[in-house]
């Protein structure tokens, strides 16, 4: 079983990717480090521990693109060692792959990363590591895993699973035509946007109601919902949902934010900067928005 380091400067790619190898009865304990100086020295302890120390990294999962020193950067230094750990890159940029094979590495992972193809990878860092993948029937939680999310019956569809083994055939039901008002209502809903988004984690699918929705920042190509009870990640750029929701109160108030109108708590100048208080996190407002927002909020408390 494997020993991993993932390294990657986007705290919120890092932590799926930390939830991912968790998962897989292949890896025996997953650490993450953000930036190129956390994962040296890691590495370096490593290292000098020998490949029977407590500190011992089989295997890499390396980004690319991070500030100071890159990927390929800390690969190149790696390759000096007699023993270095194996290398796994994990990026959204096609384009280094040659220089990637050419370090030896095992393999290439683009982003955004899927379970299947994470799963090969690590299968792959098995192979050259000659350590026993050590596939058990059944995983029990503890290091190196995660407890498998077990789906739980609830009043609403929001925080159903998509049921991933075979279904049953539903019991044959009668035809019957619609009445006008049922197809009236039906015309209705096609022409109105979902009222949930799909968030996915580890393979497992769930659903946001998207009145649950606080704000929403910016993260790359990614954008992370945040609700009362915590934050998703999506696929989806932040102008994407800035077009789709605007409809339902959600506004732009910093490149960084989306922000659902009916949400905002507070609005506070303090020295030319404005901030709006949205439950406890405090957003900054950038000038470009600022007369809009509060005009907004002035029409929203005026009925």
């Amino acid at each position: 079983m494997l020993r991993v380091l993932a390294v990657d400067d986007e705290k919120p790619l890092l932590e799926e990717l930390l939830y991912l190898l968790r998962s897989d009865p292949r890896v025996l304990s997953a650490e993450g480090a953000s930036d190129a100086t956390e994962a040296l020295r890691r590495i370096s302890r490593a290292l000098e521990s020998g490949p029977d120390g407590a500190d011992v990294i089989d295997v890499v999962f390396l980004d690319i693109h991070m500030a100071g020193l890159t990927g390929l950067d800390i690969a190149r230094l790696l390759a000096g060692f007699a023993r270095p750990p194996l290398i796994v890159f994990v990026t959204a940029h096609e384009g280094f792959a040659v220089q990637a094979f050419d370090l030896k590495a095992v393999d290439y992972v683009l982003k955004p990363v899927r379970p299947e193809r994470l799963a090969e990878a690590v299968r792959r860092a098995c192979a050259q590591s000659g350590r026993p993948e050590e596939r058990p029937a059944a995983v029990a939680p503890g290091a190196g895993s995660v407890p498998a999310v077990a789906a739980v019956p609830v009043a609403r569809p929001a925080a159903a699973e998509i049921p991933r083994g075979p279904v049953a055939p539903a019991a044959p039901v009668p035809a019957v035509a619609p009445s006008a008002a049922a197809s009236s209502a039906a015309a209705r809903g096609a022409d109105r946007a979902p009222e949930q988004i799909a968030v996915e984690l580890g393979g497992v699918t769930r659903f946001v109601a998207i009145a649950d929705i606080a704000y929403v920042e910016a993260q790359g190509d990614y954008a992370r919902l945040h609700t009362d009870e915590g934050s998703h990640l999506v696929r989806i750029p932040l102008s994407t949902l800035e077009e789709r929701w605007a409809a339902r109160g959600f506004v732009r108030i910093h490149r960084r934010h989306l922000v659902a109108l009916a949400r905002i708590d507070e609005l506070r100048l303090d020295a030319g900067t404005t901030t709006v208080r949205v439950g406890a996190a405090e957003l900054q407002v950038s000038r470009r928005h600022t007369r809009e927002l509060r005009d907004l909020l002035m029409r929203q408390a005026m009925g």
